[in-house]
């Protein structure tokens, strides 16, 4: 366990959770742990942290364990000197992190660039995990057009520019995924503090660029999927989701036998945080 202090423009009204940390690899990871019960996992995607989850886990600690984790870069979380910030090294992260907690008998909860990453590390520590929520979330290469174009743009020199410089991502694709609320100026400062500076929205500014430049990864935590196609699965999807629509989701429920599909109509992207009692109750109901 790593002593440090959170900052100070973290609201304990709106994080109301003791932030932890612990050393990974030369990194300073935070997590919270909450709770007790069985154990949930979560992993966020881009821009957000463990703040996206912070509605869930109120309603969940209650009856079960809730960890969630920041990757290095985002969050509270802090990168050792030459981080690659790619999803195959945060992969390596959850993986490590599953073993320094020795994590067990885990439902895996996902979400957006989430999903890779957990993904690959339930490939490397199969028998920590036993269940799996999806939350908007793929895990394989895709050719899809708008994901083309997102990469390109958005990746690209000026993409990156302008994410560096402006906190493009977070002030323009937290607003858009969220369809059924408006997040609040407070919510949406603990989003932008977390990358405050150029050098913390690299981590951000990276991750479209490997939408497509990360087509092996994705291709091999694809080739993982029939191993372990026998897991339950809960799809809490938001079917107001400007990036994943019903081809994701078909692929889901035709990968995984074992599966229940919640539907969330209108959610956004950022389904979790877009109707976090709805997400909540699903995984409270499921079984």
């Amino acid at each position: 366990m790593v002593v440090r202090q959170r900052p100070d423009w973290v609201d304990d009204e709106l994080f109301p959770f003791d932030s932890r940390f612990v050393d990974i690899g030369g990194h300073t990871v935070h997590y919270i742990d909450e709770g007790s019960g069985p154990t949930l996992l979560f992993l966020h995607g881009n821009p957000t942290w463990s703040f996206v989850y912070r509605e869930v886990i109120k309603e969940l600690r209650d009856d079960f364990r809730c960890v969630a984790v920041d990757y290095p870069g985002f969050g509270l979380s802090v990168a050792a000197p030459g981080y690659g910030y790619l999803p195959a090294d945060h992969a390596q992260v959850i993986t490590d992190f599953i073993d320094e907690l020795a994590l067990s008998a885990v439902t895996l909860v996902v979400h957006d660039w989430g999903g890779p990453i957990g993904l690959a590390a339930l490939a490397r520590r199969p028998a920590a995990v036993e269940r799996l929520v999806l939350g908007n979330t793929w895990a394989w290469p895709t050719d899809a057009v708008h994901v083309q174009i997102m990469s390109r743009v958005m990746g690209g020199p000026l993409g990156r520019l302008l994410i560096r410089q402006f906190n493009l991502f977070v002030n323009a694709m937290i607003p858009a995924g969220h369809r059924l609320r408006k997040p609040s100026g407070d919510e949406m400062a603990h989003y932008q503090q977390a990358l405050a500076s150029p050098l913390r929205r690299e981590a951000s500014g990276i991750f479209p660029r490997e939408l497509t430049a990360s087509r092996e990864f994705l291709a091999e935590v694809a080739s993982t999927l029939p191993a372990i196609a026998s897991l339950p699965v809960l799809i809490i999807w938001g079917t107001g989701d400007i990036a994943f629509g019903d081809r994701e989701l078909t692929r889901w429920k035709d990968t995984f036998s074992d599966h229940r599909v919640e539907l969330v109509a209108g959610a956004g992207h950022f389904v979790q945080s877009d109707a976090p009692h709805a997400f909540a109750a699903a995984i409270r109901d499921w079984r």
